[in-house]
């Protein structure tokens, strides 16, 4: 599969990858600062953003994804960050193709099988009626008894485009990302990763746990952990914190 990218800065590569109905677009303040020591690659991964839509789906496929889209790019090995899902396939990708990876970030994903909290998202996306909207103002409205909450609600609406003058769509595939959640959601391949690695967790956020270390460190005994004082966005809520974070782990010898 062809994944649509974005690329920016020159310097040793950097591939950044996005999570759970996000994009690359979510990344591109960051990834504009990073770029200024490093070559960028804001990556949508299938089912998401501008890339294609698959019904299959899996962490085995998003890392294989990865790794032709490495190939097409010429780049032999490169940092792999990855936020939330996109922490997943980092993971999966580096046990799958470790002589690919120069370091890995996985950015508040832990390894353990989560459950899910998604279905009020879901019952959203399906109640908003494409053909009636005029604006995302009105997917807005539709969306707000389900979502309350704003800023997920625009998170969420991000996905929204104007297909045609008067037909909106959405970028994410979320029928399959439906019928996927427990894969989604599934513990990781506890295949040993011998690479330089670091977490960074969000301490109001509960993906990683303090209890999960343990486990964590059998599959990554080179894992890293640092906390920032946020939710689970965390690269969105603490930017600062992240690209200091971030670059210093990238950056030591």
């Amino acid at each position: 599969m062809k994944l649509a990218f974005t690329e920016m800065g020159t310097g040793r590569p950097m591939v950044i990858l996005h999570g759970l109905f996000g994009s690359s677009d979510n990344w591109t303040t960051l990834g504009k600062r990073i770029a200024e020591t490093h070559q960028v690659f804001l990556v949508d991964q299938r089912n998401h953003g501008k890339s294609p839509h698959s019904d299959a789906f899996s962490y085995d496929l998003l890392a294989e994804d990865l790794q032709h889209f490495m190939e097409e790019q010429e780049i032999t090995k490169a940092t792999i960050v990855g936020h939330s899902m996109g922490g997943k396939t980092a993971m999966r990708f580096a046990q799958l193709f470790p002589e690919r990876v120069e370091k890995l970030v996985v950015v508040d994903m832990g390894i353990r099988k989560y459950k899910s909290h998604h279905d009020d998202v879901f019952r959203a996306l399906h109640a908003i009626d494409l053909s009636a909207l005029e604006s995302r103002k009105d997917a807005d409205e539709q969306a707000s008894a389900l979502i309350p909450d704003f800023g997920t609600r625009q998170f969420l609406l991000k996905n929204l485009y104007r297909k045609e003058k008067d037909q909106f769509a959405w970028r994410i595939n979320f029928p399959v990302l439906e019928a996927k959640m427990d894969e989604i959601l599934a513990a990781a391949d506890e295949v040993e990763v011998q690479l330089p690695t670091l977490f960074i967790r969000g301490t109001r956020s509960d993906y990683i746990q303090d209890e999960d270390k343990t486990a964590i460190r059998k599959i990554f005994p080179r894992a890293q952990f640092a906390d920032l004082q946020t939710g689970h966005w965390v690269h969105a809520e603490d930017p600062d914190g992240f690209y200091k974070t971030l670059m210093e782990f990238v950056t030591a010898s």
